[in-house]
């Protein structure tokens, strides 16, 4: 394959976007015009899912192939090893140009900054919205303005400086939305005059469910802080109700202007695509780190395997290969983009990635083994800020069964308050929003009996260690 015919790939990553305050997937909440371009002219997947509903692990997946555990990034604290494979080192090894602008979130120094990019100009830790702090090529700048349109400029920029002869893959990775939802000036007063939706689960009581549940501090009502997430207080005289709802309108609000910005960013990349010529032989991906909590079940944040934690906003446009208007319930995860990209790229993909390449899906043709399940681990209780149980557990087609194996805190922080490992069955057929744990249910009882089987399978597959 000739330099010119090899696709440049264009990543573009936010952090914290759930798929449902996309307008593609039928938000009710806002509207996406730009992320609709891509998914208007491309493919957009209805079921992919992150292997880790948390920031820096599921970095490091999408950028080895690999799970948590054999990549050495299982929670925020694990720096990732550069010195491992990653799929741009491969691609930069094979004639590349490779850059990551925006977040990285997976340590800084010697053995943790970037490598595989001809250039990297990365946020400093989470980074912040405003004024933002940059490591570029490892020397510490501050730039003034706001990040999402920082990121940008600084994208496009290396982008005309290239050399046009040969293909480019460029990561621009977002703040946005991520916590605690500063939106540019331009949105500071969007949706001042709207009401928005509440989630059909808002008012969840968990009543069938586990104790960690019950027990996570990510709930609106409850554990944010107002002065950093909600910049203010409630006005007095509100009841508990009245003042969840306020809650609930001023969270979202932000999130979703924060989302505006990304929106905005999105459509200038792709203006840029179409003005140098390349847009038909560019593959351009959006999808977030993990999926987000809108109010659903009455939180906010991740980590949960419930759904809307778990599901990823995943939309390719490639006019050279992709139909547009493609729309697909294959089950794809966060380990398969690198094996698609080399795929792509006509680099050979490593035994050691686990992920499978998605080319057939999207040209239109799912394989008949393709699979129908998918394992999921989340490690970080030990960090109690959200005090989500460290569990793991299968997804299939139609099934959920959750193991929370209480490796714990408990919400006292006393070591010596080991919780009991607890489960939970959803039938998602029969309730999508996953309220009704039926993993007691003796009409279930055949349905646990086979998911356990196919856990363990998958764990031995994936060269995991049940506890």
């Amino acid at each position: 394959m000739s330099e010119q015919q090899r696709p440049n790939i264009l990543f573009i990553m936010s952090d914290d976007h759930a798929s449902h305050a996309m307008s593609c997937y039928g938000s009710k909440v806002n509207e996406t015009p730009q992320l609709d371009r891509i998914a208007n002219e491309g493919i957009v997947f209805d079921n992919c899912f992150c292997t880790n509903s948390i920031c820096s692990p599921s970095r490091a997946a999408i950028l080895t192939g690999k799970y948590n555990h054999l990549n050495g990034v299982r929670t925020l604290a694990d720096r990732f090893d550069g010195s491992q494979m990653s799929f741009p080192k491969l691609l930069q090894q094979d004639g590349y140009q490779t850059a990551i602008i925006g977040k990285w979130h997976l340590g800084h120094g010697e053995e943790a900054d970037p490598t595989g990019f001809d250039y990297w100009s990365v946020v400093h830790d989470q980074g912040e919205y405003y004024n933002p702090r940059f490591y570029e090529q490892g020397e510490l700048k501050q730039h003034e303005g706001y990040a999402t349109e920082l990121i940008t400029d600084f994208s496009i920029d290396w982008l005309d400086k290239r050399n046009k002869e040969q293909p480019f893959m460029l990561m621009v990775h977002h703040k946005a939305p991520h916590r605690p939802w500063e939106p540019a000036p331009k949105y500071a007063t969007l949706y001042d005059d709207v009401e928005i939706p509440e989630p059909a689960t808002f008012y969840d009581d968990y009543a069938t469910r586990s104790e960690a549940a019950h027990e996570a501090l990510m709930r609106i009502d409850r554990d944010m802080n107002d002065e950093t997430d909600l910049k203010g207080s409630p006005p007095p005289g509100l009841s508990e109700l009245e003042q969840k709802k306020w809650r609930y309108q001023r969270y979202m609000k932000d999130y979703l202007r924060c989302v505006a910005s990304v929106d905005e960013s999105v459509g200038n990349l792709l203006d840029y695509l179409d003005e140098e010529g390349i847009a038909d032989n560019t593959i351009v991906v959006y999808t977030s780190d993990q999926g987000f909590f809108l109010g659903d079940h009455g939180w906010y944040d991740k980590r949960f395997m419930y759904e809307e934690s778990l599901r990823m906003p995943f939309i390719v446009r490639f006019p050279k290969a992709i139909t547009p208007g493609i729309r697909t319930d294959a089950m794809a995860l966060n380990i398969d983009f690198p094996a698609t990209f080399l795929d792509y790229a006509g680099v050979a993909i490593p035994e050691e990635m686990q992920g499978q390449s998605l080319r057939s899906i999207w040209e239109g043709q799912t394989p008949s083994d393709w699979r129908t399940a998918m394992y999921y681990r989340y490690w970080m209780h030990l960090d109690s800020s959200h005090n989500v149980y460290s569990h793991y557990g299968i997804r299939t087609e139609r099934y959920k069964l959750i193991y929370y194996y209480a490796d714990a805190l408990g919400t006292s922080g006393s070591k010596d308050e080991k919780k009991t490992p607890e489960w939970e069955l959803f039938d998602l057929e029969q309730d999508s929003y996953e309220l009704n744990n039926v993993y007691h249910d003796d009409a279930y009882q055949p349905i646990v009996a086979e998911l356990k089987q196919q856990l363990h399978e998958l764990q031995l597959a994936v060269l995991d260690e049940a506890v």
